[in-house]
């Protein structure tokens, strides 16, 4: 069973409702951080009702996620997502809750510069969060189709307004023109090329960070997809071997291509690129 199957499971995740009126407990529904994981289930929770959507916007010092990060909660109390290690996010979604009652959106400090003096980062920085109301997933749906579709994505928050519409990907998450920002990028993607038990490590160990992987062999048909998004991890003890994918990636715009070797095989191995006619550019990068 999924993450997702168990999130759908509405009793696998109770909360204290206690008197009439009174709001319900926070409670963590998805141990995640991936933003479309977070996004899922804020579309899932729109189509029964209102969901608040909190997006780490300042950072004070140091903090454990980046600007742009979020926090997704649902209206019986259920959240997902990080705006901090763990130890304020019980109180972004109380903050949230708060903010669905009244239907009214909200910007909150925690740690240094807080009015919350008994909210502390261990990290001894601060943090502001945007909390806004989300009425309907257009704006999330959107966001997911670019990023299935392999393509960056950006939204826009105007204060003011309390307005979150699809804009072009801004090169980081930040303030612009008083508004703030959030950059989305496909889920990243790592093409592992080699039959040892190197390759099968490395592909346990992506795996298991969260990325998407993509094994191949020289059994294969076609070659596999390589984006901006994309890393490729070549193992092979045979520059033959590898040649295919070190050719294809080059001609590429991933992010990074690592060949195993020692200094004497990657010497052979531009050697072999340079007759091949690829430019100095292409092979150091």
């Amino acid at each position: 069973m999924s993450r997702d199957d168990i999130a759908s499971i509405p009793d696998i995740y109770p909360h204290e409702v206690g008197e009439a009126g009174t709001r319900p407990t926070p409670v963590r529904s998805l141990l995640t951080d991936d933003m479309e994981e977070i996004f899922r289930f804020a579309t899932r929770e729109l189509a029964q009702g209102r969901v608040a959507l909190a997006t780490l916007v300042e950072i004070r010092g140091g903090a454990a996620h980046a600007l742009g990060s979020h926090v997704a909660i649902a209206t019986d109390g259920r959240f997902c997502g990080y705006v901090s290690g763990g130890c304020i996010e019980a109180a972004v979604a109380s903050e949230a809750l708060d903010a669905l009652s009244q239907d009214k959106d909200r910007e909150v400090r925690y740690g240094e510069g807080s009015p919350f003096f008994d909210i502390v980062l261990p990290c001894g920085g601060g943090i502001t969060v945007s909390i806004q109301v989300l009425r309907d997933a257009q704006v999330l749906s959107q966001v997911l189709t670019e990023l299935q579709q392999r393509r960056c994505a950006g939204l826009r928050y105007t204060r003011s307004t309390e307005q979150l519409e699809m804009v072009e990907p801004p090169a980081r998450a930040g303030y612009v023109d008083g508004c703030f920002s959030t950059i989305y990028r496909p889920r990243t993607r790592v093409v592992i090329s080699g039959q040892s038990v190197e390759a099968e490590l490395v592909a346990a160990l992506a795996n298991s960070s969260g990325y998407e992987v993509v094994t191949y062999t020289k059994r294969e048909r076609y070659l596999p997809d390589i984006d901006h998004c994309t890393a490729v991890v070549l193992l092979h003890h045979d520059l033959e071997a590898e040649q295919a994918l070190l050719h294809a990636a080059l001609r590429s715009n991933a992010f990074y291509i690592g060949a195993l070797g020692s200094t004497r095989t990657h010497r052979k191995r531009v050697d072999r690129l340079d007759s091949s006619g690829f430019t100095k550019a292409q092979i150091h990068g």
